[in-house]
């Protein structure tokens, strides 16, 4: 998707978020207008559609509305954690909304950034990757489990699964990835960091750049040291949540 495409979809992203909060949600323009800083004049004339946003008034008013009608308070509702320290996250993956949101939040920090394919882990990752890789106009790769029959050729990555003495190796099809490639990790989770530096290292092997990493959730934050990353690198969380 070309630059210009990206910002457009994201200044209608930003009014619909805006119609969210005054339409749905019942925020009047008076409230609004104390959080966002703009005058209410303003902010009706875009919510009626008269006039749009430009990229950088929508990325501001992007940043303040998802914090008001935003994503993270909807997925923390919905983290409950067990004994075992995991949770169900049938309610999230499958929530077509929740998944709209997340990949209008992915295009909202990504636009602009070169990013040529999306990556992901099956099985968890798919429907986010698969929506965020549409908000984007990019094509789709699932690092998958086992290999495919009729596949000549893969990149594979093997990686020990934290604390259980179990292995587990991710393999694409030799040339999903190219050496031009800029690729945008997705995933839905990140817990230990295990997948996604196994992700990483496929990008690696392939010969392509990371331009970034995007979940819904991350439990706490060691999981940073096992990515090796550049400074540069963006990684886009939506919540965090502690270790249980």
């Amino acid at each position: 998707m070309s630059t210009h495409a990206e910002e457009l979809k994201l200044r209608l992203m930003t009014i619909e978020l805006l119609r969210t909060a005054k339409y749905k949600r019942n925020i009047t323009y008076r409230e609004l207008s104390s959080k966002t800083g703009l005058p209410v004049t303003v902010l009706s004339r875009y919510a009626k559609g008269h006039v749009l946003p430009n990229t950088a008034r929508a990325k501001q008013l992007w940043k303040v509305l998802r914090k008001i009608v935003g994503l993270e308070m909807e997925l923390r509702s919905r983290i409950k954690f067990g004994e075992d320290g995991y949770f169900d996250n049938t309610e999230i993956i499958g929530d077509f909304s929740i998944l709209q949101q997340a990949a209008n939040h992915a295009l909202a920090n990504f636009a602009g950034k070169r990013a040529t394919k999306v990556l992901t882990a099956a099985v968890d990752g798919i429907p986010l990757a698969t929506m965020v890789a549409n908000a984007l106009g990019v094509n789709l790769v699932i690092a998958k489990r086992s290999k495919e029959v009729g596949v000549k050729a893969f990149l594979e990555e093997t990686y020990a699964l934290k604390d259980s003495g179990v292995t587990m190796t991710l393999y694409i099809p030799k040339g999903a990835i190219r050496k031009r490639d800029s690729i945008l990790i997705v995933d839905d989770m990140i817990k230990t960091g295990e997948t996604q530096a196994a992700l990483i290292n496929l990008v690696r092997k392939a010969k392509a750049e990371i331009s970034g990493i995007f979940s819904l959730i991350a439990v706490g934050d060691q999981w940073k040291t096992k990515l090796r990353l550049s400074s540069d690198c963006p990684v886009e969380v939506i919540t965090y949540v502690k270790a249980p």
